[in-house]
């Protein structure tokens, strides 16, 4: 990648932003007020292949309990050990797609996002600066892909939808690509990372 490029990405991840939420697209629907959020770091990890910048991001196991099936960035809330969130997304991303932390160049993080799940999330932008072997966590990642970065910082790629939700419906974002649906908090932190650069 061009030097130029990860400039760009770092003077845009400077400036200062706002916290987005689940409820963004809800205004009726308010978080509990006694809600007790949970400190929690993912990894988007570009890289450079087939000519252009690509996002990694992975397809969670059918089998899980939370959010099974859905498209997901690497990493997960913090935990003790994680001296921050970015430690938090950097040893995830390590557990499950196998990369290696020392590729990891961390260009900067996006505010917090505020999940209906209770988790405050940090979306953490970082160029890895070479190729490793992608290895999905068995249980927990059934699928590791790509999709061109151009794609999902296009605003217009962008839908709202909406389903029923416990009993109330929810709007949420999508930003489809070929095969692969994402939406919700991840969609919402690409929209989020959109607005940023643009």
């Amino acid at each position: 990648m061009e030097p130029e490029h990860l400039a760009n990405f770092r003077s845009a991840l400077a400036q200062t932003g706002v916290t987005s939420s689940d409820f963004d697209l809800n205004k009726g629907i308010e978080p509990p007020a006694n809600r007790k959020l949970r400190p929690a770091g993912v990894l988007a990890p570009i890289i450079y292949k087939n000519g252009r910048l690509e996002l990694i991001l992975t397809k969670r196991s059918s089998a899980l309990r939370h959010h099974p099936g859905q498209i997901a960035f690497p990493g997960g809330k913090q935990d003790g050990d994680d001296v921050d969130v970015i430690a938090a997304a950097l040893r995830e991303a390590r557990e499950e797609i196998g990369l290696p932390t020392e590729l990891v160049e961390v260009l900067g993080t996006l505010p917090a996002h505020e999940t209906v799940t209770n988790f405050k999330v940090t979306p953490v932008i970082a160029f890895v600066k070479d190729k490793f072997d992608i290895i999905p966590e068995p249980g927990e990642v059934d699928e590791v892909f790509t999709v061109p970065l151009d794609h999902v910082l296009n605003a217009d790629n962008y839908l709202i939808q909406s389903r029923r939700w416990q009993g109330q419906m929810r709007h949420y974002y999508v930003v489809p690509y070929g095969p692969y649906y994402i939406w919700g908090a991840t969609a919402r932190m690409l929209r989020a990372w959109t607005e940023r650069m643009n």
